[in-house]
């Protein structure tokens, strides 16, 4: 363990209500009259872990090189939201008090002697969400917010993905991380978090009050400083779609950033080198905080790296204002080029009447982690014991870029049920994993998620391609009754290679195997048959926002 994060020292801030909130403060080495710019760092995983190294196996430490910013002539004040830490009061996640404590502090650091009355926000994910709210609190010397891979509704990023309720919040967030660190923290005392966040998601399966004062984005409109939003492709179970809705509705000046990291662990790692912050944030932060011509200002409203690509495309919108949508129906296999539960196809031309349907049947006796079972091989095989439709081999590359509709006519024996898609690159087959009978390789590009009972669309909020639901009055469906669902799937960028295949998943649960930590629960009421229709009456279809090559 290294002392070399030690705060400069340890402050302690009382707020309106009377509640003391603690801050690490770290300054670079001060002479006399000397001031600088402030990054804020705000979050419940307590500044007395700054102590623990910043490797992807502390995924909380998300705050930054500390360290490398001072020595860029920035003072860094890392915040303990109230409830946690060293800071009193009662932990209410993301509550009005919490975000209120953000301005409070904001407008303290502009008091100090050392500050230039400048502050920027700084962090990923909890630190990322805390950047959003600081921006709509306007505090009056918030200078601008950089949020990195952060959310901006809880209720539709993790706790209830298409009203589906996700393992995330309570399990593996809350009690395994924020209880954890808090209680058994790399230094100073411990901390029990009473409170239970998860038991308070349980009791909130709507998009009701509890939600709405801590969806960051009712408010984005009233947003005024500059916003840099940088988000991951990869994300999207989680950040991603916080980071787009962040950018859109932002009222100040925006723009927005988005990586195709590979994994989770990757987008940690990145946002803790320094090389990144030197070479994306550093100008944004010196512009906005000391006043520099950087050349921040130039740069393109949006930048973003495709999947299956290096390059860096541009736009002047999100999304780009160049897309035309490509629609393939959902029909009847079998492709021969994977092993599923159906194998069926998605084709460019309207399907006939006889097309028909295919049922699915569940649970799946195959089944042994979540919707996932054994290949022939003994491994997980997560294409074998789903659904999936998939295209001809592509004979150019395809590039996507936006957000993606599945419109699904379905029905089912049960009086609810639930979809989670998934849009993959399929690639092209290994000779030897054929012979073997495996499974050719993929690639996920994006997920959809969808309960039929919360398939009510927000009109206002909608477009053809990126369906907006309203979550407040879940309405049963009758079972055998067909129904058209629109399913959004979380928007992406992705350059599907020639030679490679488009494929659709479907199924009404996923595994911790394809989700990592984001799986969703598979409640004992799961047992029925759906009927997803493919005819000319009822044209199921998949709908992709294609964008030309350069």
């Amino acid at each position: 363990m290294s002392d070399s994060l030690l705060p400069t020292r340890i402050e302690t801030v009382l707020m309106e209500d009377g509640t003391e909130i603690a801050l690490a403060v770290y300054l670079p080495s001060v002479k006399p009259g000397e001031v600088f710019p402030t990054l804020l760092a705000a979050s419940p995983y307590r500044f007395d872990n700054n102590l623990a190294p910043a490797t992807p196996i502390f995924l909380w430490r998300e705050t930054g090189p500390i360290e490398w910013y001072l020595t860029e002539g920035y003072a860094f004040v890392h915040m303990d939201v109230r409830g946690t830490g060293r800071s009193n009061g009662e932990y209410r996640y993301m509550d009005a008090s919490e975000q209120h404590d953000l301005y409070e502090v904001v407008e303290w650091i502009a008091e100090q002697s050392w500050s230039n009355k400048k502050v920027g926000g700084i962090g990923q994910s909890y630190y990322a969400r805390m950047q959003w709210f600081m921006a709509i609190q306007a505090p009056p010397h918030l200078a601008c917010v950089a949020p990195y891979d952060g959310n901006v509704d809880t209720y539709r990023c993790s706790a209830y993905t298409g009203g589906i309720p996700g393992d995330f919040p309570g399990t593996t967030w809350f009690n395994a991380t924020v209880r954890a660190i808090n209680q058994y923290p790399a230094s100073g005392p411990s901390k029990l978090i009473e409170w239970d966040y998860a038991l308070a998601v349980r009791q909130h399966p709507t998009y009701d009050e509890f939600w709405v004062e801590r969806a960051a984005a009712e408010r984005l409109h009233e947003i005024s400083v500059p916003v840099f939003s940088i988000g991951v492709w990869r994300k999207v179970d989680l950040h991603l779609n916080g980071n787009i809705i962040g950018f859109q509705r932002s009222g100040g000046p925006k723009k927005l950033l988005v990586f195709s990291s590979a994994n989770v662990q990757d987008a940690v790692q990145d946002y803790s080198s320094v090389a990144f912050h030197k070479q994306y944030l550093l100008p944004f932060y010196d512009r906005y905080l000391k006043g520099r011509e950087t050349g921040y200002e130039a740069q393109p409203a949006v930048r973003y790296f495709p999947g299956g690509s290096k390059a860096l495309r541009t736009a002047q919108a999100w999304p780009p204002e160049d897309i035309s949508p490509k629609v393939f129906y959902l029909a009847s296999g079998p492709t021969g080029s994977v092993q599923s539960l159906n194998d069926g196809r998605l084709v460019e031309a309207k399907v006939s009447e006889s097309a028909g349907s295919t049922d699915f049947h569940y649970p799946d006796p195959g089944w042994r982690l979540g919707v996932v079972g054994p290949g022939p091989d003994g491994k997980p095989d997560p294409a074998r014991r789903v659904l999936t439709f998939t295209t001809d081999i592509l004979t150019d590359d395809v590039e996507i870029a936006g957000p993606m509709n599945l419109i699904l006519y379905a029905s089912s024996t049960q009086r609810d049920t639930d979809f989670i898609v998934k849009v993959s690159e399929q690639y092209a087959p290994d000779d030897k994993g054929t012979e073997n009978g495996l499974n050719p390789g993929y690639q996920v590009v994006s997920k959809g998620w969808l309960r039929a009972s919360h398939r009510q669309l927000d009109v206002n909020r909608s477009t053809h391609l990126a369906p907006y639901y309203v979550h407040t009055s879940p309405t049963a469906i009758e079972p055998g009754e067909v129904y058209c669902f629109e399913i959004a799937i979380m928007p992406s960028a992705h350059v599907f290679k020639s030679g490679s295949r488009i494929r659709l998943e479907v199924a009404n649960g996923d595994s911790s195997v394809t989700e990592y930590v984001f799986p969703h629960e598979y409640s004992p009421w799961k047992v029925g048959v759906d009927t997803f229709f493919h005819s000319s009456t009822y044209p199921s279809r998949l709908v992709l926002p294609l964008r030309p090559s350069p």
